[in-house]
């Protein structure tokens, strides 16, 4: 089944999204017009809009007043993954050339810094502090997050609770506030706010921890970038920290540098695949899982939340 499928009653919501999207990023200057739709046109699941939505329905629905928040996060998210591209110097995002490859650093960090301005004016139409200042803590939480990853790459000596606490800043937050931020946009009571927050948390933590496993068993076409990646890059994510409790895997991953040839890193890829390593991530992600269903314990039944949980269960199963 296709993870469009299990919120298709959003249809008509998510086409108001996208062509939200579309106004946001337009711009007068045709260069940053351009780069923007370049990552805008490559698609992506949406899934923080969808979160913001379906949590914004267990509330006061009104598209007109949550499809600013949506649109927010979405950009939020946008724009860090070009920043992301430039820190990597990744030539591929989404089956594309990145803003930087199809253009230059200058131009990929201003189409950044322009979608996160967006991103603040369309907030700024939720006249609520309180809600502002959600989303601020957690746009300076991804910065530390993404500060944290340059610091620890290559460090092959740094610990899970330093993953852990890479990848609750790097994408945990902006899912958990996704839904924290419908919840509020929807008007519902702060027991179903905070228990909405810790849903996403813990569907975040699961699905980067998905994401990181992802990056060792699909294929270059599914990904849409390079397989085995983010360890080229010297990113230390939870299947190498398995595989190195294998000693000889471990002496292989320690080899690792930015020149390692392609032969050398498929011969790692396949032996980080069949190891224990993806199980045992596996069984962590599913533990995260498990806690986020709980959270919707205490919600009332409804079309959305029903969804929230389809949505959880994809992704401990999903392929891309």
């Amino acid at each position: 089944m296709k993870l469009t499928m299990l919120y298709s009653f959003l249809k008509s919501d998510i086409e108001v999204i996208e062509e939200e999207l579309n106004q946001a990023i337009d711009s007068d200057t045709s260069l940053l017009k351009d780069a923007s739709l370049h990552l805008l046109e490559a698609g992506g699941k949406r899934i923080r809009p969808v979160f913001v939505l379906l949590s914004a329905k267990i509330g006061n629905y009104d598209i007109h007043k949550v499809k600013n928040v949506a649109v927010a996060l979405e950009l939020i998210h946008m724009a860090s993954l070009v920043h992301d591209d430039v820190i990597d110097n990744s030539d591929m995002r989404r089956g594309r050339k990145t803003i930087q490859a199809e253009w230059d650093n200058q131009v990929a960090m201003y189409t950044g810094d322009y979608m996160f301005a967006r991103a603040l004016n369309y907030m700024t139409a939720l006249r609520d502090p309180e809600a502002h200042k959600i989303l601020s803590n957690a746009i300076v939480e991804l910065c530390l997050g993404e500060i944290a990853q340059i610091e620890d790459k290559y460090r092959f000596d740094q610990n899970l609770r330093d993953y852990f606490r890479r990848i609750k800043r790097k994408t945990a937050l902006l899912i958990a506030v996704s839904c924290q931020l419908g919840a509020v946009a929807g008007e519902t009571d702060k027991e179903s706010q905070k228990r909405l927050f810790w849903f996403g948390y813990y569907v975040g933590m699961a699905y980067q921890i998905t994401d990181d496993i992802l990056d060792f068993t699909s294929t270059e076409e599914e990904l849409g970038k390079p397989a085995g990646g983010d360890l080229l890059q010297g990113n230390i994510t939870l299947p190498v920290f398995f595989a190195m409790e294998d000693d000889r895997l471990r002496r292989k991953i320690l080899r690792v540098h930015e020149e390692t040839s392609p032969n050398e890193m498929k011969e790692l890829i396949d032996l980080i695949k069949t190891s224990d390593a993806i199980t045992q991530s596996a069984e962590v992600s599913q533990r995260y899982l498990k806690k986020a269903l709980k959270q919707l314990d205490g919600l009332p039944a409804s079309r959305a939340k029903k969804s929230l949980r389809d949505i959880a269960l994809f992704i401990g199963k999903r392929k891309y």
